[in-house]
């Protein structure tokens, strides 16, 4: 996980916190069940009041993005899943049409690796 702020910039630093975590997380490098950094610890990484970060989480988890679990954390949630999904689902169809595969084939092919 990599955040840089833009101390110049007139976005609030919450917000390029909450931005690059979130871009981060669509664009598949922060994947589902992934622990994000304890809010005191991110915050010093970055040196920013505790409080810039944790409304950056709360913010994220209001979107579904995150999922904060008590003590245990804040983690990435599922969400992104269904887009990774959708991109594999899509990345198995052109190549089983390309082999010349029978849609009934191909379908019974994922049963059988679903096991």
């Amino acid at each position: 996980m990599r955040l840089t702020l833009d101390r110049s910039s007139d976005v609030p630093p919450f917000v390029q916190v909450r931005d690059g975590l979130r871009e981060q997380i669509e664009a598949g490098y922060l994947e589902p069940g992934y622990r994000l950094p304890p809010v005191r610890t991110l915050a010093d990484a970055l040196g920013l009041a505790a409080n810039t970060v944790a409304r950056a989480y709360k913010e994220l988890e209001v979107l579904g993005v995150v999922e904060t679990r008590g003590r245990a954390g804040t983690f990435v949630s599922g969400h992104g899943v269904s887009r990774s999904l959708r991109e594999a689902a899509a990345s198995y169809a052109a190549t089983v049409r390309s082999l010349g595969v029978t849609d009934a084939d191909a379908l019974e092919a994922v049963r059988r690796a679903l096991g």
